[in-house]
């Protein structure tokens, strides 16, 4: 148990060395600590009610009162956007959470049993990927309606094929190795193999897709919110966008704050997920060793 703990322990400081060392990973960490920060304590960030509304219709950004100005209602954009942040959080880990479980299931079943299972299940996988996502989620919602739940499923059922494709690649490759044969050896069953033996050594690549799949789940959410199809009883950064498409040219930062906030999440969460990807890459881990080691030799080989 110690000699498994300390191995962990021992991967999870290398993957942190050559992360650390990604100057945009770290910069894409420190925005998404700083979304998440802005979601978890709304209520204590936010200065004003971001439901309330006043008679300073349209006021522009830049006065004490209200710093990024207020929309077409008089409310506070700055605390619309800081509440935004927790829908957008709550869909994204949630909705990259749905599609992580049913990705993994199947295509870790895919991979390990292989033959007709394998045909079958990626052959579903590959019809889900042929329907654009965004049309799809348009057609879910509008029939079966809105709110927050709905949208964490339909993005979450959505988002899966891609995590499948990379899980069953994954477990093609761990099946044969020798670890696995001795665990049929000795009698372990083919759940026990595909869940606790050969899973945890797929988890890197996991992490990575995952991470970039709150990106995706994101800027879908924010695409239905714009149309409407978001939570109406909840703010939203898509459903900012909605209402500030009236008033564009008289109220500029109604559409630019949301949608500022929409990209630095999707910008973020994917610069994390490239540094967790090269981190956790063997091969970029040695070309990016080779390259530091070059510059440290003045590009002498």
């Amino acid at each position: 148990m110690s000699n498994n703990s300390s191995k962990d322990s021992s991967e999870i400081n290398k993957i942190w060395y050559y992360f650390r060392r990604k100057k945009l990973a770290m910069a894409g960490l420190v925005i998404v600590a700083m979304i998440f920060i802005m979601a978890v304590f709304a209520p204590l960030l936010a200065p004003h009610d971001p439901h309330s509304i006043t008679r300073h219709r349209f006021e522009a950004p830049g006065t004490a009162d209200h710093v990024l100005g207020t929309d077409n209602m008089g409310r506070d954009i700055l605390s619309r956007v800081i509440w935004g942040a927790r829908v957008s959080l709550l869909v994204g880990i949630l909705a990259s959470v749905t599609g992580t479980i049913i990705g993994i299931t199947l295509g870790a079943v895919s991979g390990y049993f292989g033959g007709w299972v394998d045909n079958l299940l990626m052959r579903i996988t590959e019809l889900f990927m042929t329907i654009p996502r965004f049309v799809l989620a348009l057609v879910v919602i509008s029939f079966f309606g809105t709110g927050i739940n709905r949208l964490i499923l339909v993005i979450g059922f959505l988002s899966w094929p891609g995590m499948a494709r990379i899980v069953r690649s994954e477990y093609l490759t761990h099946k044969s190795h020798p670890y696995v044969e001795s665990g049929r050896v000795i009698g372990m069953s083919d759940w026990r193999l595909i869940f606790i033996e050969i899973l945890p050594n797929v988890m890197p690549q996991v992490v990575v897709v995952a991470t970039l799949d709150i990106a995706t789940a994101i800027l879908l959410e924010a695409g239905l919110g714009f149309f409407g199809l978001g939570d109406p009883n909840l703010v939203s950064w898509g459903g900012m966008l909605s209402l500030a498409q009236g008033y564009l040219r008289r109220a500029w930062w109604m559409s630019v704050f949301p949608g500022l906030a929409i990209s630095l999440a999707v910008l973020s969460f994917n610069l994390v997920g490239d540094g967790l990807n090269e981190a956790t890459n063997p091969r970029l881990q040695s070309e990016g060793f080779n390259t530091a080691e070059s510059k440290l030799s003045g590009g002498k080989t």
